[in-house]
């Protein structure tokens, strides 16, 4: 195996592992893991704190898959290598080392490898925010919209890039995020799944 790639892999899931969600509230006395859905996601972060500190966690979380797949894109020749390690955040964050394996949602470490990869000023990026926003704006729930968008991205990265790497990327991120959104998915069909917070 690439001596590069195995460091990657690792690195890319140590950083996935990093549970800012535990972490923030932490440093403020609150443990995240007792408060609404028990997850480290930013969307239970801004539960406990409010919104400003919901957009810090998933600067953060953005950051932690970023970096690596940015390293990855860089010294690895191999897209396919690059794909692996960019799902390796994504499973750090939804299972991390430090947490018991018990963390996140995978959302934003999803977004923030796709970012890696297409680029901060690709009008990819704008139409998924576009659709990230008008679906919370319909159903109030951040769950909808992260079962959602990665899907849609798949679609979209298929059709307009036509990136077969990128796009087999999409499709498992995406995986990865409706399995662990299952208990969501479950208190959707219930009709109990609370409404996302809005308070700053």
């Amino acid at each position: 195996m690439n001596t590069i790639f195995f460091l990657l892999l690792i690195f890319a899931y140590l950083m996935g592992s990093i549970p800012f969600g535990y972490l923030i509230p932490k440093m403020r006395g609150i443990d995240i893991r007792t408060i609404g859905s028990k997850a480290t996601s930013s969307t239970n972060v801004s539960r406990a704190l409010g919104w400003r500190w919901g957009i810090v966690n998933i600067v953060l979380d953005v950051s932690k898959s970023y970096i690596p797949v940015a390293m990855a894109l860089r010294y690895l020749s191999n897209p396919w290598e690059a794909v692996v390690v960019a799902l390796m955040p994504v499973a750090g964050h939804v299972f991390p080392v430090w947490l018991n394996f018990k963390g996140g949602k995978g959302g934003a470490p999803f977004y923030g490898a796709l970012i890696a990869f297409i680029g901060i000023s690709s009008p990819l990026v704008l139409l998924g925010l576009a659709f990230f926003i008008a679906i919370l704006a319909v159903f109030k729930r951040t769950s909808v919209a992260n079962l959602s968008l990665p899907w849609i991205l798949a679609v979209l990265i298929f059709s307009i890039k036509q990136d077969i790497p990128l796009t087999v990327y999409s499709i498992l991120g995406a995986i990865i995020i409706t399995i662990a959104l299952r208990e969501n998915i479950k208190r959707l069909m219930q009709r109990t799944e609370p409404k996302t917070p809005f308070k700053f």
